[in-house]
């Protein structure tokens, strides 16, 4: 009898589990395919949108008149309404709008270039269609970066390594069937991205961006230099901002708690606390996170991220407050990249970050300014040499990895295991030429690049050798023949790889250097109607 009483009770809570189970695939039917780890699904896109053998073909079939109306308000990033098909298989009633902070402004004050990037939302008029599971789908258009490749390289670094980071590759975008330019297709880090790589966990993502300056009311690029003839800003008012923000930023960082305009909260809480600083209990001191939510949250996530922040800032139990393994991840492929234009540079933005049941994490995003290519005059040498082990500029988030031995040389293995297992094996040659052989012929024929083909090949070839260069550096920065920080360097210069013939201005750069330099881009190119 007891046995049986028993059997009941199991037998009730297996067909819970059921229960559960079906209302779960009932919900994300269309979105999931068997789990493959403990935490995410494996999502159809994967293989339909991101096989990295086979180029995407994109058609973006929309009303001419409407095409050139968000052509020329692409300031105002609102979507549209166009039908794609994207390999053959067509989706209608997608969104489109023109995505994009300074590359955006600075095309858009330039007459003949139209070549935005672009943003595919599948559910914004048609309610829950997505594109084999993928809700949203990005499509940057190499701006500032005549390799076409940097993006590429270093998200297929982030994939080797299995860090939480966006699914990649090429895309031959046409607009009413004719061929309108290659970019590179990423999967948005929104709700098909959380769902790949955390499945049903409760999570939230916020977007912070430490240029949203004067309490988030303005855009970094608002503020861009009125563009010279050749369409781009004269490279003195260029540096002329970037000294001004730098020294408005300095400033700040001295003023006195709390007469502070520039994003709230107390000292080093630059840009609202989007260089994730802890400085105070107050939730408004962070405005630059809760501003850049990407999914909704309440005053009460908030405080988990806030709590997670104060406890890294006090070394308490980080394992329970940060995701140290993804960070670690994260930080090895980052300096690798040597991209300032983040939150490792003095700006603050390009990243995601993740929370959920009070850890957080930090997500990669926006690599078109990598080696070297934020600040104009960098040296070759200096690019290959950056120190690995340099605390970064406006964020002390990191601090905790460079000051404990234990997560240092995990750390270090990490670039150990991109030496050995990336480079090494040749997975880096693989990688490098099969993107060669996809886009080659693109980029030749593309009819709205901004660049020359032979600019291309010339920055795709010096990629190559910056990256081989790159990894020789960090070898022996982890062996100890080469100092590993700045100081050490500037103390020991001699011992640096000589990359002296490495031109930054080959690999695109954004102080002075846009698009083409001082040759005027292709000429504004007009939609035709779908029936032309």
């Amino acid at each position: 009898m007891l046995a049986c009483k028993y059997i009941s009770k199991l037998t009730i809570v297996l067909m819970s589990v059921v229960l559960v189970l079906c209302i779960l695939a009932m919900a994300f039917h269309d979105k999931l395919s068997p789990i493959v780890t403990t935490a995410g699904y494996s999502m159809d896109y994967q293989d339909a949108l991101f096989d990295p053998n086979k180029i995407l073909e994109i058609d973006i079939v929309m009303d001419a008149a409407q095409w050139d109306e968000m052509l020329q308000n692409a300031r105002k990033e609102e979507y549209y309404e166009c039908d794609i098909v994207i390999n053959g298989a067509a989706f209608q009633q997608v969104g489109i709008r023109p995505k994009g902070n300074t590359s955006l402004s600075s095309i858009a004050s330039d007459p003949d270039n139209d070549r935005y990037s672009f943003k595919l939302e599948f559910d914004q008029f048609l309610a829950g269609q997505t594109c084999f599971g993928l809700d949203k789908l990005i499509l940057n258009n190499s701006y500032a970066d005549p390799t076409n490749m940097k993006e590429a390289m270093i998200y297929d670094m982030f994939q080797y390594l299995d860090a939480d980071a966006s699914l990649y590759q090429y895309a031959k975008i046409s607009v009413n069937g004719k061929y309108w330019g290659v970019y590179l297709a990423l999967e948005a880090v929104e709700d098909s991205f959380m769902l790949r790589n955390y499945g049903t966990e409760k999570g939230y993502l916020y977007k912070p961006d430490g240029m949203n300056h004067n309490n988030g009311d303005q855009k970094f690029g608002d503020a861009f230099p009125a563009p010279q003839e050749n369409g781009f800003p004269d490279r003195e008012e260029m540096e002329a901002m970037m000294q001004k923000r730098q020294t408005e930023r300095k400033q700040e960082e001295r003023m006195p708690f709390p007469n502070r305009e520039f994003g709230r909260g107390g000292p080093g809480n630059m840009g609202g606390g989007a260089n994730l600083n802890y400085t105070d209990d107050v939730l408004d001191s962070y405005r630059s996170i809760w501003d850049g939510q990407v999914n909704d949250s309440s005053k009460a996530d908030h405080m988990r991220v806030l709590n997670a922040l104060k406890n890294i800032h006090r070394k308490t139990d980080l394992e329970r407050y940060i995701d140290v393994e993804q960070v670690l991840k994260y930080m090895a492929v980052h300096n690798f990249s040597v991209n300032d234009d983040s939150l490792s540079g003095s700006m603050a933005h390009n990243y995601y970050l993740y929370e959920s049941n009070e850890q957080i994490s930090i997500l990669p995003w926006d690599y078109n300014l990598a080696f070297g290519g934020m600040h104009g005059g960098s040296s070759g040498t200096t690019v290959i040499n950056a120190p690995i082990d340099e605390p970064w500029q406006s964020t002390k988030l990191f601090d905790f990895v460079l000051e404990n031995e234990e997560y240092k040389t995990r750390y270090h293995e990490y670039y150990q295991k991109l030496a050995n297992g990336y480079f090494d094996s040749g997975r880096f040659e693989e990688t490098y030429q099969r993107i060669r052989k996809q886009i080659d012929d693109l980029v030749k024929t593309d009819p709205n690049k901004m660049y020359t083909y032979e600019e291309y090949q010339r920055g795709a070839n010096v990629l190559y050798d910056a990256m081989m260069l790159r990894v020789e550096s960090i070898q022996g920065q982890l062996n100890g023949t080469i100092p590993s920080t700045s100081e050490g360097q500037k103390a020991d210069a001699s011992s640096l790889i000589d990359a002296s013939h490495i031109r930054i201005s080959d690999l695109g750069q954004f102080m002075g250097g846009g698009p083409g330099g001082d040759r005027k881009l292709p000429g504004k190119w007009h939609q035709p109607a779908a029936n032309e």
